[in-house]
């Protein structure tokens, strides 16, 4: 199967870690599509002197690739393609695979009715003007080839220009040629969306790399237009994969009402992305049977708590309103939540605090290690709000929260629950130095729905921190919410991308209203849906998938983690 992601803007660095954890682990054939902010990328024969600016006066980022080629420009405007695909295991296979993207993005042109699209004897990419004898360059090629496993796979791709802004590449001797220009498609006259491109160049890629099935194509919603409104082009491609329409509304269900103060980005967000939160459950809806909770206060509950107070310290638990505290506290389990109670990023769904954060709490840490010491836990684990006025995300805090529970308790397992620390490269590494027995970062919700559900987040960054994680040999962990107006189709897709980056564990669970102020619940999965969803994940290469409906990242923890390490010994041996 051909997986196409179409991930907007995506920072040079996550494509470049979710590529190489695709052709390195990935069952299926993937291509990305995307856009870059600004970056200028150096191949493994670039000459530095083809650099005539210091990037960071023009805004832009400087980064070495494993490409080959030379120095070329990213950035707004222009369709980047990253196909991650399987190639025959032979020398000849890196510039067949040239010749093969160079002919996709041909045929998409023509499609298109771009006149002239060629190839030039000796500079590889896509030209324009060959025939008349004045060649202008509209698109870049430079791609890789490795070994992974019995299977060559592919790296990197085309970057063609749409309609990115030509004064970027005056700072650059583009691919190291100098006596030939460089141009775009608004510069030739030719009015194309770069949405509209990417459709055509997906058509093209399926027929090519597709195998004769239809692919599996997701779309992260872009971001609207200047007057708040999906463009055409958006709006088209929600009406063609079906995503515009809601949720069949159960029966019985009362819309939500909303204020006139519920129009806010958070609503707006969720119709641009093909749900409309008037179609919601109403909050003080009755919830199925399967979804109420008991409280039982008992004294292993009493004794957590007290634990938990004494120490000031704060439970995701509580802030976070998880249905599942009675049972886990009766359990003596708790999630610590440390780097402080208030968090950066206002989620859709989240009730924790999002005021101002206050300074980091130096004994934090400490007193974590304590109470993980008085309980007496096999099993601990920690998760933290997002800290995005820390230049390291609050990785650090994480990291000494980790080596203060390993000091006092060195057979205890330790399960950290980390924000995406903006994608930051050295703060994750921080995290994974301390080698944590498990990683958990949740993707949260399918692509559809990330702007809408996690406007400071991504779905592409996710999947690169997931990556990384796996790249450091760590037992990764992931998990996502249902309810929100997703489709079948879509949380499938994601748990396939899950696996393809190296996440052994998944959790998937229904979403909870916390207040009017929050997203809608669009619909109630059953149990018998969320046993399926258990299932297919396993198909798909989990190696464990905990599915409920009341299953939260943490719920089962230690018992999720010992599954996943007999489910990955069974997808070893099949």
């Amino acid at each position: 199967m051909l997986r196409v992601r179409r991930l907007g803007r995506v920072r040079y660095q996550e494509a470049y870690a979710l590529q190489h954890a695709l052709a390195e682990r990935a069952a299926d054939e993937y291509l990305l599509v995307l856009e870059h902010p600004h970056v200028y990328t150096l191949g493994v024969r670039a000459d530095p002197a083809n650099v005539l600016v210091d990037p960071a006066t023009v805004g832009a980022d400087l980064v070495r690739a494993d490409r080959g080629g030379d120095v070329t420009y990213h950035g707004p405007g222009q369709l980047v393609a990253y196909p991650v695909v399987t190639v025959p295991d032979d020398p000849a296979a890196g510039p067949a695979h040239v010749h093969r993207v160079e002919q996709v993005l041909i045929d998409a042109l023509s499609d298109l009715g771009v006149a002239g699209a060629s190839r030039l004897e000796g500079y590889p990419g896509v030209w324009l003007g060959v025939a008349e004898g004045r060649p202008r360059k509209v698109a870049a090629i430079g791609v890789r080839t490795i070994r992974a496993g019995s299977r060559r796979r592919t790296l990197h791709g085309l970057a063609l220009n749409v309609r990115c802004d030509l004064a970027m590449f005056d700072h650059i001797v583009p691919c190291g040629i100098a006596d030939l220009p460089v141009t775009t498609l608004e510069a030739e006259a030719l009015d194309l969306t770069v949405d509209a491109v990417a459709d055509a160049l997906v058509a093209r890629a399926v027929a090519v790399w597709g195998a004769g099935e239809p692919a599996d194509d997701h779309s992260v919603t872009p971001a609207a237009d200047p007057a708040g409104t999906p463009s055409p082009t958006q709006a088209a491609d929600r009406a063609a994969t079906g995503a515009v329409s809601p949720p069949p509304r159960p029966p019985g269900a009362q819309p939500v009402r909303l204020t006139p103060s519920a129009e806010r980005p958070l609503w707006r967000r969720l119709r641009r992305a093909g749900v409309d939160p008037a179609e919601g459950l109403e909050i003080s809806r009755r919830k199925p049977e399967w979804l109420r909770v008991k409280a039982h206060m008992g004294s292993e509950y009493l004794a957590l708590s007290r634990t938990v107070s004494d120490l000031g310290l704060a439970t995701v638990c509580q802030e976070a309103g998880c249905p599942n505290i009675y049972e886990c506290w009766a359990d003596g389990t708790a999630t610590f939540m440390v780097n402080g109670s208030r968090c950066t990023r206002a989620c859709g769904f989240c009730l924790v605090d999002t005021r101002h954060p206050l300074p980091l709490d130096p004994g934090e840490p400490e007193r974590v290690a304590e109470a993980v010491e008085r309980l007496g836990l096999a099993h601990a684990v920690v998760t933290c709000v997002a800290r995005d006025d820390l230049a390291d995300g609050g990785a650090g805090a994480i990291a000494a929260t980790v080596e203060a529970i390993r000091a006092r308790r060195p057979r205890t397992d330790v399960e950290v629950l980390i924000s995406d620390c903006k994608g930051e490269a050295d703060a994750l590494d921080l995290v994974f130095a301390v080698r944590p027995d498990v990683v958990n970062h949740n993707i949260e919700t399918v692509a559809r729905l990330q702007r809408a559900v996690r406007p400071s987040a991504g779905y592409a960054r996710s999947l690169s921190v997931l990556a990384r994680a796996a790249d450091a040999g760590l037992v990764v962990k992931s998990g996502l919410m249902v309810g929100l107006g997703e489709r079948p189709d879509e949380v499938l897709a994601t748990l396939a991308d899950l696996a393809a980056v190296g996440v052994s564990i998944a959790t998937v669970g229904q979403y909870l209203r916390p207040s009017a102020q929050h997203l809608p619940v669009a619909r109630w999965w059953s149990p018998e849906e969320f046993e399926e969803l258990a299932r297919a994940g396993r198909a798909l290469g989990l190696a464990h998938v905990e599915a409920s409906p009341l299953t939260r990242s943490s719920y089962h923890a230690r018992d999720a983690a010992a599954a996943a390490s007999a489910g990955a010994r069974e997808l070893a041996a099949r």
